[in-house]
């Protein structure tokens, strides 16, 4: 008995040490961890909206449960030129975190993928600019589709090999960003 507690006590004290180190760990990478995923955010939308100067935060009303989980306007001068929205739809492994550019002329001017847990070699592709590069110019409406097979209507996405959820699940985020525009922003911020 009196070994147990012994022991018990020893485990406390173990745990409490670790406990303390992983805080301590935490609040030294909470800050760098931070600017780092602003400063992604930020070459994501000059990469996928480059005609905007400057982009804002919008505080926009976003519907509970959406995939839809920021949205920026991009502005030239004092013209907002489009919108980078961010999306988070379900892929194959996980959420895959992503960026839309919607320009003001009706087109999808590009995507970025910033994080994703797909399979290696498969879902993975995702973000190759042969896969990616698809959706840049394409008209929002239609909305667009994932075809198998060489692309035959201009709303068309060619899968990726093998991994046609992925495909898919990155084609929803855009239909959704395209719905949040069509819905919310079309026309002027609202």
């Amino acid at each position: 008995m009196k070994e147990n507690l012994k022991l018990g006590a020893i485990l406390l004290i173990v745990t409490a040490i670790a406990g303390c180190l992983l805080g301590w760990a935490y609040s030294i990478t909470k800050e760098p961890i931070a600017q780092q995923a602003i400063k992604a955010n930020n070459e994501a939308m000059r990469e996928i909206l480059p005609i905007a100067e400057q982009f804002n935060k919008l505080e926009a009303t976003i519907p509970d449960g959406s995939i839809v989980k920021e949205v920026n306007e991009g502005k030239k001068g004092n013209d907002v030129v489009g919108y980078a929205i961010k999306v988070t739809p379900k892929g194959y492994g996980g959420m895959i975190e992503m960026m839309v550019g919607i320009s003001t002329d009706g087109k999808v001017s590009g995507i970025k993928i910033l994080s994703h847990s797909e399979t290696p070699g498969l879902g993975a592709n995702a973000p190759s600019k042969e896969f990616s590069g698809q959706y840049k110019d394409k008209a929002i409406d239609p909305l667009l589709e994932v075809v198998k097979t060489t692309p035959s209507k201009p709303n068309q996405i060619q899968a990726i090999t093998g991994a046609t959820i992925t495909s898919k699940a990155v084609t929803k985020g855009v239909n959704e960003a395209i719905n949040f525009y069509t819905s919310n922003l079309k026309g002027g911020s609202k």
